[in-house]
């Protein structure tokens, strides 16, 4: 990393105002103006970085400026680097990059419906976090008080693509669905069975959750870190609590990184396996989801026995782990993995075995490899289209660093190969939590408490089950934050979708949409 900021200093001195290590791993770069986009080019051409998230912050009141941050990452180093750009309050505008790099499209877009920064250049620069029918407000701004009522929303709602020609039909899903599941409209434009292009239209659910942040004591937020996405409770609890502790310069012990590492792979096989069901389900197999509801549930039944919760809520903590386990704890992991071992390879085989499972499945709603890298898809979607990435190698946290696996990747990019990411992450994870248990040391579960000093910023990254989960703090008064920002891996990744149906038949739109399995909670946040 030292090398790679005397180069950039040296080729862009006019741009470039200072540079400062805020926390140990994290290289924050000063610039002198809201233009990032040169730097950008050349971190993404000439030094192969990948720009990881776009987001901005309001410093209208302490700096007379907006900031926006672009954090990247390279192959090979195992620090992070943010550009930090200032916003004059009274020009709020940028330079967009989406145009060259479309995944930072919604994120660039978020910070115009957030902050009121107009991305110049942006190649679609209509509402995506706010609706078309919503006032014009701007909710992240620090003037904008949490308790507003806003009026009745009034005016002309998304207004879709068009579809045109003989033969051709719109078919609207959503937003409100036939189960359980929070909204999200989807619009095909099919010729016959084929789909031609679906349009999607997300964040029906959006709660204010950064907004939020702001005003709670920061160990109180760790509940409200939980709740961005059900599914993933301890992944964004983690990812939270990381970056307080790096900002804070908290020393977890070494027994709270371990127990840590065991619950994150818990999250992790208890929603692979419930996924592979549900993707055997969306093809007519259902005795295959019925077993997967069962070995799911010996998962979440440990995680009750471990925690209190079956979705592991309330166990993260600043510092480390909320309870210590004792010794019958410990060894009921050992019994419930090799269960869930022995019945999860059953489960697969009888799976495989089906030919028209595999039928459905293979070159089924397939995501090229250059269009994952393009939109920056991450996780189980991208890793099955020839994305190598993974926050457990390529950053390590916690006790990740002491146990070797496995990450595989795939190049084929269709629903039975997103379905073998997870199999064989399964089986790793298996691995890392029996190496954990083998290494779990002694000691205490958790740091002790202390307050967190303000003006402090830290970048935290943890690889949930759907993939690469941020979170960046600024530290305020009074053990409260100033700001926190939260990106989900189903927000990069929902525009994949779009690729991945197109030429598919409408039938197998939900097996696609599963074998993604995104949040529209994270998402809308």
């Amino acid at each position: 990393m030292k090398t790679l900021l005397k180069e950039l200093l040296a080729r862009f001195p006019k741009q470039i105002r200072s540079v400062e290590e805020t926390v140990s791993g994290q290289s924050v770069i000063l610039l002198n103006g809201p233009d990032a986009t040169a730097i950008t080019r050349h971190l993404l051409s000439a030094r192969q970085a990948r720009l990881a998230t776009v987001f901005a912050e309001d410093r209208v009141k302490a700096e007379g400026v907006f900031y926006n941050y672009y954090v990247f990452d390279r192959p090979g180093d195992a620090a992070w680097l943010m550009l930090k750009a200032p916003i004059d309050a009274k020009h709020p505008s940028f330079p967009s990059v989406a145009a060259e790099l479309p995944a930072v499209n919604w994120q660039e877009r978020e910070i115009q419906d957030w902050f009121g920064l107009e991305a110049n250049g942006h190649p679609n620069p209509r509402r995506v976090a706010l609706h078309d029918n919503w006032p014009d407000v701007h909710p992240l701004r620090k003037n904008f008080p949490l308790e507003t009522v806003l009026p009745p929303f009034e005016g002309e709602r998304h207004v879709y693509r068009p579809a045109h020609g003989e033969g051709v039909f719109q078919i609207p899903v959503g937003p409100v669905h036939a189960g359980i599941i929070e909204p999200g409209h989807f619009n095909f434009s099919v010729a016959g069975e084929p789909i031609l292009y679906l349009q999607l239209r997300m964040f029906y659910t959006h709660k204010g959750t950064e907004k939020l942040f702001e005003r709670l004591p920061i160990r109180r937020a760790v509940f409200l870190a939980e709740s961005i996405s059900g599914d993933s409770a301890f992944s964004h609890g983690m990812a939270f609590c990381q970056a307080v502790e790096q900002a804070a310069g908290i020393k977890v012990p070494a027994r709270a990184q371990f127990m840590r590492v065991i619950l994150l792979e818990l999250e992790r096989i208890a929603n692979h396996v419930a996924d592979a069901g549900a993707i055997a389900n969306d093809v007519g197999f259902v005795i295959a989801n019925a077993h997967a509801g069962r070995i799911r549930e010996m998962v979440v039944g440990l995680n009750e026995m471990l925690t209190g919760s079956r979705v592991l809520r309330g166990m993260t903590a600043i510092g480390g782990v909320r309870r210590d386990w004792h010794q019958e704890q410990v060894e009921a992991i050992e019994k419930t993995l090799a269960i869930v071992e022995r019945e999860f390879h059953n489960l697969m085989a009888i799976i495989e075995s089906s030919n028209s499972t595999r039928e459905r499945l293979e070159h089924t709603g397939i995501l090229q490899p250059e269009k994952a890298a393009m939109l920056g898809v991450v996780g189980v979607a991208g890793r099955a289209s020839g994305v190598d990435l993974d926050v457990r190698r390529d950053h390590p946290y916690e006790a990740y660093r002491h146990l070797p696996f496995r990450v595989p990747v795939y190049q084929d990019g269709d629903v039975r190969h997103r379905l073998q990411v997870r199999i064989d992450e399964v089986t790793e994870s298996i691995g890392i939590i029996r190496a954990a248990v083998a290494q779990l040391p002694g000691g205490k579960h958790c740091a002790p408490d202390r307050p967190i000093p303000p003006g402090r910023c830290a970048l935290s990254a943890v690889e949930g089950w759907r993939g690469e989960i941020l979170h960046w703090v600024r530290t305020g008064e009074n053990n409260c934050l100033e700001r926190c920002k939260v990106k989900d891996p189903s927000l990069n990744n929902w525009p994949a979708i779009v690729e991945a149906v197109e030429g598919n038949i409408v039938a197998d739109f939900p097996v696609i949409n599963k074998s993604f399995n995104l949040s529209y909670s994270g998402t809308d946040r």
